[in-house]
């Protein structure tokens, strides 16, 4: 591996080490405390200036990983030729993308940035839709498959390698900041209502990408 190949993996892997622990961090001020609420003077003012922040280094981290499979073409040997480890890729690119495109239409644009951790009400419905009927987690299980498949298109070793600590890193991520969340508010609207009303239905929730 280059030696500019070895500067993009790390350089990649303390922009995902960013998004989930930088990210996470804040999401986790904003429910204990509402950092973000209290600081702009509103929910809404909160969520947008979070949302700032948060593209600005998920966007960083998407694109530090395409520069890694790019600068480490090549260095992927899987025994078997070129044209099929790059179908194999594109199919991969296919299913990930498709997968979390159809989970983001299904849920609404409201449920990408976790608007739900600003707003009194949560953002995503009920979902029973979609890929929700396949799977409780679509965008971070088979809608990472596309940072797998451009690894193989690219014959990427490090990519590969990277695709893998970021899924895992996303994972954690959704099971200690957002799953606490979630379990928060599922136990809050369980509580039983004294005026007698029926309590809502509980969401299934997948906010994040």
């Amino acid at each position: 591996m280059t030696t500019l190949a070895t500067v993009t993996l790390i350089y990649h892997l303390a922009s995902r080490l960013a998004y989930v622990i930088g990210v996470g961090w804040a999401m986790h001020r904003q429910d204990r405390s509402g950092y973000f609420t209290r600081r702009y003077g509103g929910g809404e003012a909160g969520f947008r200036a979070f949302r700032r922040r948060a593209s600005l280094i998920m966007n960083n981290d998407g694109l530090s990983f395409i520069a890694l499979c790019v600068v480490s073409m090549g260095t992927l040997s899987l025994g078997i030729p070129a044209a099929w480890r790059v179908a194999v890729g594109a199919v991969l690119i296919l299913i990930g993308v498709l997968t979390k495109l159809w989970a983001r239409a299904t849920l609404g644009a409201d449920a990408y940035y976790w608007r739900n951790f600003f707003t009194d009400s949560p953002a995503p419905a009920v979902v029973r839709s979609g890929p929700y009927r396949f799977l409780a987690n679509p965008m971070y299980t088979v809608g990472y498959l596309q940072t797998y498949g451009l690894a193989f298109v690219t014959g990427s070793l490090p990519g590969l390698i990277a695709a893998g600590f970021d899924q895992s890193a996303i994972l954690g991520f959704h099971r200690l900041v957002e799953r606490p969340h979630f379990e928060r508010y599922r136990a809050s609207i369980r509580r039983p209502d004294r005026s007698g009303a029926p309590p809502p239905r509980v969401p299934r929730l997948d906010p994040g990408r």
